[in-house]
């Protein structure tokens, strides 16, 4: 027994010494320390049994709002600001002055001159042409990544000052272009020029020379990183930006698609028709064409062909071309039927080659 007792005793002493971290108020008058009350308002601490202020001046450390229900959809109480917008230039670290009316009545007129006064030149017209890159995406339906992508490289080039002679809708105009083909929604120069009213020769010019500008710049950055020789692996070594690619052509395929969406032609009509325009290309029909020209005229040929038959008005009308385009492409399109008619499309019950106009 006694053993046990020195055992215990051994290890209460080996334990090392911890100091008591806890602060402690206790009221000097009836000695508890269990009912101490801060009260916020008045910035004091108070002994809740006999009422001794025991401290003053205390820090409220509580949100500086309340939350509601009905508040859901007001403004929002936080005071971290918004985050970095990466297609702005400089620090983003303003001060906001409120547009909601205070006492004076006068809050709109200083949010207005504050507004003009830290916002520079520069910076408003890269906000502006933001906006109308956004305005035009949703004009035809493109997705958010085409808008995202068109402003970047908005941002791109007007960060290196090499088109100063182009119009800004120009330049609006061939970012959204480039930017449908990056996001594989390409669109014609015919509906880039209809939705920007910027002739079609000056969006191709523009077009060019922001390409050979990326191209150029992609080239500059990959040198300075170390692709050219030196090496990557050392410390502090820049991080290697990936390498701009040229954007391609677009092919057939790419637009019968939505050519065909606009007829209202069925799925099945849709895939032949993509299976057309390969079979075309491997072939060399209709080489040198317009690929307008040639989805035009695949998908008049392939909806006769699966007993689906629209017009050549109303084919011109969905792609943007003549009637009289896509009639002579047609006829090439038909002397060469044979080779180009997979078997499987026109078994018993889904089309047949007499449905085909002559």
């Amino acid at each position: 027994m006694l053993g046990v007792v020195s055992a215990n005793a051994q290890v209460h002493k080996e334990e090392p010494f911890r100091p008591n971290l806890n602060v402690t108020i206790m009221c000097p008058e009836c000695k508890d320390d269990s009912n101490i009350v801060e009260e916020f308002a008045s910035g004091d601490m108070v002994c809740g049994n006999c009422g001794l202020v025991l401290g003053d001046r205390i820090v409220d450390t509580r949100s500086e709002w309340r939350t509601f229900a009905n508040d859901e959809n007001g403004d929002d109480p936080s005071r971290v600001g918004a985050a970095a917008d990466p297609l702005l230039n400089g620090s983003q670290l303003d001060t906001v002055i409120s547009a909601r009316d205070g006492y004076s009545g006068r809050a709109k007129e200083l949010s207005r001159t504050q507004n003009k006064n830290s916002t520079s030149k520069s910076e408003r017209n890269l906000i502006a042409a933001y906006k109308e890159i956004g305005a035009m995406s949703e004009a035809i339906g493109l997705p958010k990544v085409v808008s995202d992508i068109a402003k970047q490289l908005y941002k791109k080039i007007e960060d290196s000052k090499s088109l100063k002679g182009k119009t800004i809708q120009s330049i609006i105009a061939a970012c959204i272009f480039i930017a449908c083909r990056k996001a594989n929604v390409p669109r014609t120069f015919k509906e880039i020029c209809a939705l920007t009213k910027v002739p079609k020769n000056e969006i191709g010019r523009v077009y060019k020379t922001i390409e050979k500008l990326l191209i150029n710049d992609a080239q500059a950055t990959a040198a300075a990183s170390g692709q050219n020789g030196t090496n990557p692996d050392a410390p502090h070594a820049p991080q290697a930006q990936p390498q701009y690619t040229p954007t391609s052509s677009t092919s057939p395929s790419d637009l019968m698609v939505r050519f065909c969406n606009r007829l209202k032609l069925p799925v099945s009509v849709q895939a032949i028709c993509v299976e057309l325009a390969d079979r075309m290309a491997d072939a060399g029909t209709l080489a040198g064409r317009s690929p307008i020209s040639v989805a035009a005229a695949g998908i008049f040929f392939v909806s006769w062909l699966m007993g689906k038959g629209k017009s050549a008005k109303d084919v011109g009308e969905a792609a943007g071309v003549s009637e009289g385009t896509v009639r002579n492409a047609y006829k090439v399109i038909w002397a060469a039927r044979e080779q180009l008619v997979d078997p499987k499309w026109i078994e018993p019950g889904k089309g047949s080659m007499v449905y085909l106009p002559h």
